[in-house]
């Protein structure tokens, strides 16, 4: 049996009952110039408990057809829409401060 594949997505639409639609964004080069560009796929994903609202960030897993479009269903929310992103304290003075 194959391992299941685990993506990390945002949460796009959650109007139906749980079900959620999650947008997985991944990087791409370009095959002549080399450009590095952005493409996006829309998954639906089983939501049993309807944890999951839109603007989250999602952990979805492979799993079998539960449905006619939903092969997906969430494991875990990751961060809430209105959550601050958690970053390192900034170290030394603050900036536009005096010289």
């Amino acid at each position: 049996m194959a391992a299941k594949s685990k993506v990390q997505g945002v949460v796009a639409s959650d109007k139906m009952d749980k079900t959620v639609v999650v947008v997985v964004e991944r990087q791409v080069r370009h095959g002549v110039y080399g450009k590095i560009q952005r493409r996006s796929s829309k998954f639906m994903a089983h939501d049993d408990t309807n944890q999951a609202h839109a603007g989250d960030l999602v952990e979805i897993v492979e799993s079998r057809p539960l449905s006619r479009h939903k092969r997906w269903v969430v494991t875990r929310v990751l961060q809430r829409a209105g959550a601050p992103v958690r970053t390192a304290p900034a170290t030394g003075a603050e900036p536009g401060g005096v010289r």
